[in-house]
């Protein structure tokens, strides 16, 4: 198989610490030196330790996938052959000071089929299994309560929790430096530390083997008590945790340390309470909003609007929603806040990720032109704070004047101009409400979001807001979905990433008196069944809805009398696990639509507002960088 780049000296760009008396066979600092060419099957050897850790299962990962693999299986030569590694990867359980002995001879092919696999070329990996494997301490054998896995950069045959923190960094494929390497710096990463008398080293690998076990006790409970196996996904999610994390856990250590760190107490030290999401959705990190013309005026051909607001979504390892940041003028939208805070705040959850909104105010663009903030800084944010119930607005700007709304000062951080707070019934939201701050003619009122009989779980669902006991707007839904009912779909048009399949009737009201026109609303769905790398995915795809909103309209650029529309555009190939995720979306005047048709982009529009998606594991991983 082909050699797997192997640990550099200077990982994480520390220098080799000087090494304390050491009289085993290995170099202290855990690599192999001695250059020989692996043709003979003679043992590979090594040491598991945070102490020294007896009774774990060591192995070579032979097969790339992180878990042991105990039955035969094929590997792929760089020659062009295939060979049966037979009786599984190499494995061994550690004895005596953490010490491990591999028989490598199912690692030895025939010649036909090429030269020996050399050991060097993987990684090792140990599993600490509850019940079964101990650590040894200077007060005696501790059994291991929590199961975790630790590993070493193929060559490495210490394996540590400091080599873990070095493979996880070389297999994310994460720069070397940053806040840990200046965290590690002068730690020989590879060494026995033990061995080496390194006390410093010894306290930092105790805290992250805490960090690790808290993390597992936390993310994957029903998995704490037996010996640790995970997927390639779940290693992943959990490696980008522990990397985003330890230089938080080694402060922890150094505070706690003053000069002498083999006093630590690690059972004492406060670390990271952190819950890590393990399936990896894909999550909304963020989105364009074009909502400015040359011209100045709106609506305009959608080729003329120019971006006026660009927001970032933040999340934690949990795949919770912590903060939106916005450069330009957020629009707030209790229908879909509630709708975010029924899912527990897990935008993944959501089939479909939240619903476009925008401001149309022209201090959106006096707050993100770049001539006024070259520096492009955060101008608005929305904070969530979900174990409290409370969701914080704040904003520097003047973009929501005309809703009674404006900023305490003109930075943040002077207070909330608004805050959410919500109140939940049999596991559902039962009411939120918004209270205003700042000094604003809206000073102290009152919103209250009220669901109806379909819950907030639905795109568009029943509701009621009020402001002040006044009712402000309403939607009801009227019946349930039907089918279209007019002629079949042609086939160009069935070739269309979005074709309206099924209508949903509702009633707005509120905002009296309503435009003439702004009558025959329905909610129109995809409900089509699509063809994805070679799978069929059943979508149920919002197309359009309406709505009336007289601030939006009377932003001082915006001629508008008919009431608003949204019009969503989708992927055309969907993704098979999160197919009804939004790419575009079209804010324009409202018009009725014959169904059975394709939603294409309308002649004129007041904005536009493109998404972008991640996985949750790589967005964590690009905040590491």
């Amino acid at each position: 198989m082909k050699r797997l780049t192997a640990l550099s000296v200077p990982l994480l760009t520390l220098a080799i610490a000087g090494c304390g008396e050491e009289s085993d066979q290995l170099p202290v600092d855990g690599r192999d030196f001695d250059g020989v060419n692996y043709s003979e099957p003679a043992p590979y050897q090594g040491r598991v330790i945070d102490g020294y850790l007896r009774n774990a299962r060591v192995w070579l990962d032979v097969d790339g996938d992180g878990k042991y693999t105990a039955e035969s299986f094929t590997v792929e030569l760089d020659n062009g052959n295939s060979a049966v590694i037979e009786g599984g990867e190499p494995m061994a359980m550690s004895g005596q000071d953490g010490a491990f002995s591999l028989d490598l001879a199912a690692l030895q092919l025939s010649p036909q089929e090429g030269r020996p696999l050399d050991p060097r070329d993987y990684p090792l990996f140990a599993a600490a299994i509850p019940g079964t494997t101990v650590e040894q301490t200077e007060v005696g054998d501790q059994a291991i309560a929590v199961g975790y896995v630790l590993s070493a950069n193929p060559g490495v045959r210490n394996v540590t929790p400091l080599t873990t923190l070095a493979r996880y960094q070389t297999a994310l494929e994460l720069m070397p430096g940053g806040d840990l390497g200046e965290s590690l710096a002068g730690i020989n990463v590879t060494a026995d530390y033990i061995r080496g008398q390194d006390d410093r080293a010894h306290a930092y690998a105790r805290a992250l083997v805490k960090f690790m076990t808290q993390q597992v006790a936390s993310s994957i409970p029903e998995r704490a008590g037996a010996e640790l196996s995970l997927s390639p996904e779940e290693a992943r999610l959990l490696g980008t945790s522990l990397l985003r994390h330890a230089p938080a856990v080694i402060t922890a250590v150094d505070q706690a340390a003053g000069d002498d760190y083999s006093s630590v107490a690690i059972d004492t030290l406060e670390l990271p309470d952190v819950t890590v999401s393990i399936t990896d959705p894909l999550v909304l990190t963020g989105q364009q909003v074009f909502a400015r013309a040359e011209s100045g005026e709106l609506p305009v051909a959608p080729d003329n609007l120019v971006v006026s607001t660009g927001l970032e979504f933040e999340y934690g390892e949990d795949g919770r929603l912590a903060k939106i940041a916005a450069n330009g003028c957020l629009a707030l939208s209790m229908p879909e806040l509630a709708r975010l805070i029924d899912a527990g705040g897990y935008m993944g959850r959501l089939s479909t990720q939240w619903l476009p909104s925008v401001s149309l105010a022209p201090a959106g663009w006096d707050a993100f032109n770049p001539e006024n903030d070259p520096d492009q800084v955060v101008d608005e944010t929305l904070t969530f704070d979900w174990d409290a119930r409370i969701i914080e607005f704040q904003t520097s700007t003047l973009c929501h004047a005309a809703r009674g709304i404006e900023p305490a000062s003109t930075e943040l951080g002077a207070g909330a101009e608004v805050s959410y707070s919500w109140s939940e019934q049999d596991g559902a939201i039962s009411e939120l409400v918004a209270t205003v701050g700042g000094v604003g003619a809206d000073a102290g009122a009152v919103y209250r979001f009220i669901p109806g009989a379909a819950g907030v779980g639905e795109l568009v669902a029943d509701y009621v807001i009020s402001k002040d006991g006044q009712t402000l707007e309403s939607v009801e839904r009227q019946g349930e979905p039907v089918a279209v009912a007019c002629e079949p779909v042609d086939e160009e048009t069935a070739q269309e990433s979005f074709v309206v399949t099924e209508t949903l009737s509702y009633l707005f009201a509120g905002y009296e008196p309503q435009p003439a026109s702004f009558t025959d609303l329905a909610l129109e769905y995809d409900t089509r069944t699509l063809s994805t790398d070679g799978a069929e995915v059943k979508v149920n795809r919002l197309l359009r809805y309406a709505f009336l909103d007289p601030a939006l309209a009377g932003s001082g650029n915006v001629t508008a009398d008919a009431g608003f529309q949204w019009l969503l555009h989708y992927d055309s190939t969907p993704d098979v696990n999160a197919p009804n995720l939004i790419r575009e979306a079209y804010l324009s005047d409202y018009s009725v639509q014959s169904c059975g048709t394709g939603r294409p982009a309308p002649a004129r529009a007041y904005a536009k507002v493109e998404y972008s998606y991640m996985k949750l594991s790589e967005y964590l991983l690009e905040a590491i960088q």
